[in-house]
């Protein structure tokens, strides 16, 4: 793994410098998006948050570049001079140092304040480093991208068998089975997960995707034969959804919701599934977004 230095090598105590650590970088404002956030998408990136007159500072770098050496890749540990860069130090909410956060898929997983001894620091890593779970969903992903969607789903349902709240293994497993139309296992499966939007945008498709079996030309059939019937409107209304017809669904939900039947709150869920599909900043969520407000208040 060739790791790219933001500046002159560190090199060990001793060192020649023709022995540059590439376990270590120091990164400055410019370099932090591709650094950090880009790069702990690959493997874990801890943030050592620093500077010159701290004493703390000093007694704790030597015991992160330590550990660093020994993971050889496993992480990678990042310096940042917070009187250089104190813009950073305010977006991660800096308040004393050293401070040191984990990123791990471009976001902080944890941190902590403070010189910590060695031991502490050894066990708090453990908790940021991938698990031999992690590394199983990762495998899963691999898979799927060469096609082997048999392995894939044998090596998630493996990590969720062991830990049923996994996330990734959960959200990946999930939508696989929504792929494959098997909705009720998927909702079944993201129950037992943490509820971030992931989670609720793959609930929301789940629900969505149960009508793609619907048949559309029986049910416009059905509405056609009783205008006033709102159950038969919602279910048409939904199986457009379920197809990727939003806009005519759309329509469809908001008469239903404007006539205050007993479908109408069926219809505003129905709605709020198709916004949290599409996503907060698509044309149509915005447009009917606003129009169901003005239909409820």
């Amino acid at each position: 793994m060739v790791w790219r230095s933001y500046s002159p090598p560190v090199t060990k105590v001793g060192a020649s410098l023709e022995e540059p650590l590439h376990h270590m970088s120091n990164v400055d404002t410019q370099d932090f998006p591709v650094a950090v956030l880009q790069r702990s998408r690959e493997v874990p990136v801890v943030v050592d948050f620093w500077a010159e007159w701290c004493g703390p500072c000093k007694m704790l770098s030597p015991v992160l570049e330590k550990l660093a050496a020994e993971g050889e890749g496993a992480w990678e540990l990042v310096k940042v001079d917070v009187d250089a860069n104190q813009d950073l130090s305010v977006q991660f909410g800096v308040q004393g140092i050293p401070n040191v956060i984990a990123f791990r898929d471009g976001v902080p997983i944890d941190q902590f304040t403070g010189a910590l001894p060695e031991p502490a620091v050894r066990s708090w890593l453990e908790g940021i480093l991938p698990s031999e779970w992690d590394a199983m969903v990762e495998d899963a992903r691999d898979a799927m991208l060469e096609g082997d969607f048999v392995r894939a789903e044998q090596q998630l349902r493996a990590v969720l068998d062991a830990v049923p709240d996994h996330q990734e293994a959960g959200t990946s497993l999930a939508a696989m089975l929504i792929s494959s139309g098997e909705t009720e296992e998927a909702l079944i499966v993201l129950g037992r997960l943490s509820p971030t939007p992931e989670v609720e945008r793959l609930q929301s498709a789940a629900r969505i995707s149960s009508t793609q079996g619907d048949d559309v030309s029986e049910l416009e059939a059905d509405l056609d034969a009783d205008p006033g019937n709102d159950t038969a409107r919602l279910a048409l209304a939904k199986a457009l959804a379920g197809k990727a017809e939003y806009e005519p669904a759309f329509d469809l939900l908001l008469t239903v919701v404007r006539n205050r039947g007993e479908e109408s709150n069926d219809a505003r869920l129905a709605m709020i599934d198709i916004f949290g599909v599409l996503g907060d900043d698509h044309p149509l969520t915005v447009l009917y977004r606003r129009q169901l407000a003005n239909s409820l208040y």
